[in-house]
């Protein structure tokens, strides 16, 4: 199967999942500078370095791994709600993550509406069919008990507990 270097474009009844663009750059360093949403990602707002690091890892992920961060817009005004994709971050946990991460982040304005259910669903189904192996995990504080739901929702089950840069995590895996 030939690698993927851009994202796909995946479509939902309200979304458009598609590929990062350099003028998603301020809407996405708005989000992440947000305290409300990074409350249960570290608990610190991001500043510009950082968002802009996260926009060319994003970019990356599809043209070095043929996986990676969708951009979830609103499928009429386009408006950039968020993010949400696979990843691998080579990030330093025991056990080590042992499939590719799942990860989702929508602006404030747009949680609660039923879009992360409905992203989350699409990037699962092109999952099923693109990832290597038959698996995908995620991460999250035991205290985005909004998260836990979701993801348990979508299909995700607890593996075990961690810690991540000294917070408490749960890891999560799902069988595609």
């Amino acid at each position: 199967m030939p690698l993927i270097t851009t994202a796909p474009t995946l479509l939902t009844e309200r979304l458009r999942l598609d590929a990062h663009r350099l003028d998603d750059f301020e809407s996405l360093a708005a989000m992440w500078a947000d305290p409300e949403v990074v409350r249960y990602i570290g608990g610190t707002p991001r500043d510009l370095e950082d968002s802009w690091g996260r926009l060319m890892r994003y970019v990356g992920h599809w043209a070095l791994l043929g996986y990676g961060y969708w951009a979830v817009r609103d499928k009429i005004s386009g408006a950039y709600l968020g993010g949400i994709g696979f990843s691998d971050f080579q990030r330093n946990i025991i056990p080590a993550l042992d499939a590719p991460e799942m990860g989702w982040t929508l602006v404030t304005a747009a949680q609660g509406k039923g879009y992360a259910t409905e992203a989350l669903r699409a990037a699962l189904a092109w999952g099923k069919e693109h990832l290597p192996g038959d698996k995908a995990v995620c991460i999250i504080s035991p205290e985005n008990q909004p998260s836990l739901a979701l993801a348990r929702k979508v299909g995700f089950s607890e593996s075990h507990r961690s810690e991540y840069h000294q917070n408490p995590i749960v890891v999560m895996h799902c069988l595609l």
